[in-house]
């Protein structure tokens, strides 16, 4: 984010208030920006005490070249960054990076869906395609392609099937 722009300061919140449900999820909200730590804490006080949300997770300020590495930076616009979001895993592999244009501002409710879909893949083997709300198959799962006939065979006697390479199951919470 970019410290004290309306923007960023909406989706500051906005992570904010979903910070108990990330936590539920076992998922640490860092913010990170190429602003200095001085500006980080001045605009989180600014956060507290004119809108009253406190935030509760930590904003590192990441130098020139880690925002580069990371892609970051808009490509001709300067040392604008880009919206981004990372979604690392408990292994400290980047499962999914979703970058918005500088006008279009994060969505929250799709980056809880998007950790919840990766944490269902991860514990069910599965994909979660567009879950909860596929158009196709509903809350339910997409069972990952056979690597062989035999196995192709099977999986048509144990999940439901448009064919061999399309099978679905039910979500098992």
């Amino acid at each position: 984010p970019a410290d004290c722009t309306p923007v960023c300061t909406t989706e500051f919140v906005a992570f904010q208030k979903r910070y108990e449900q990330f936590e539920e999820l076992g998922c640490k909200l860092i913010g990170m920006s190429i602003d200095q730590v001085f500006s980080h804490i001045k605009w989180v006080q600014w956060i507290k005490e004119n809108l009253d949300i406190e935030i509760k997770f930590p904003i590192v300020a990441a130098n020139d070249s880690v925002a580069m590495k990371l892609g970051m930076l808009h490509p001709g616009k300067g040392t604008n960054t880009v919206r981004a979001v990372f979604i690392v895993d408990p292994e400290s592999k980047v499962r999914l990076i979703m970058y918005y244009p500088q006008e279009v501002g994060r969505n929250m409710d799709e980056v809880v869906r998007a950790v919840k879909a990766l944490q269902i893949s991860d514990k069910q083997g599965a994909v979660a395609a567009g879950w909860p709300e596929n158009e196709l198959i509903g809350d339910r799962i997409i069972v990952p392609p056979a690597t062989d006939e035999k196995a192709a065979q099977k999986r048509l006697e144990d999940y439901e099937c448009y064919d061999w390479w399309f099978c679905h199951k039910p979500l098992k919470m």
